[in-house]
């Protein structure tokens, strides 16, 4: 399958076609059967590339995660404001994800790049598991983790004082731009991260 359309199948699975389970079910089945009509295209995708690639999707796999989250924070129940609340601590979740990963041997942004890797080019897996010896990439890695967590869980805290003492109506228009704001200074920021390391990466090779 070519890179391009194995690339739009990947966003159209994990992306458009939640969005359009979770649409057309939730006025008949509530939210909670909207979320869980929403996991199916990206379960049944993850199935496929175990089956096909003996490897799960790292894009599905975090599609599943936010939607998991997303159910399980329905369980703080209350109205509007409770509703915001939760949104915001979805974010913070994910955060701590990264945080978390720190701990482990392989952080969670490696998986991230080898998934990207997997799909720019037929020996990804293998370059970037080639990557992973080397110090400067290890480092870089988690350098980046450690800023999306960082900024995933400083969005939380600044989105959840602003939910809880705005009022809704404020609070349901500016929400979404403080999360689009921080999300925008994290690419950026992991954008220039990856052209230093690129950069450092070619100097290192060059000797």
């Amino acid at each position: 399958m070519p890179k391009r359309v194995r690339l739009l199948l990947e966003l159209l699975v994990n992306f458009l076609l939640p969005w359009l389970c979770y649409r057309w079910a939730r006025p008949h089945w509530g939210e909670m059967g909207g979320l869980l009509l929403s996991a199916l295209p990206p379960l049944l995708w993850s199935g496929w590339e175990l089956w096909r690639e003996r490897r799960v999707d790292a894009l599905s796999a975090l599609v599943l995660l936010g939607i998991v989250l997303s159910l399980a924070a329905m369980a703080l129940g209350g109205g509007e404001r409770m509703l915001l609340l939760r949104e915001s601590l979805l974010g913070g979740l994910f955060g701590a994800a990264f945080l978390l990963s720190l701990l482990l041997p392989r952080p969670l942004v490696f998986y991230l790049a080898r998934a990207t890797m997997e799909r720019q080019r037929d020996d990804g897996r293998e370059h970037c598991e080639q990557l992973w010896q080397r110090p400067l990439f290890r480092r870089g890695m988690r350098v980046m983790t450690l800023l999306w967590g960082c900024g995933l869980v400083l969005e939380m805290l600044l989105r959840s004082w602003l939910a809880w003492h705005w009022p809704v109506e404020r609070s349901l228009l500016l929400l979404p731009w403080v999360g689009y704001a921080v999300m925008g200074s994290l690419c950026a920021a992991t954008w220039l991260l990856r052209r230093r390391l690129a950069g450092g990466l070619a100097a290192a090779a060059e000797m």
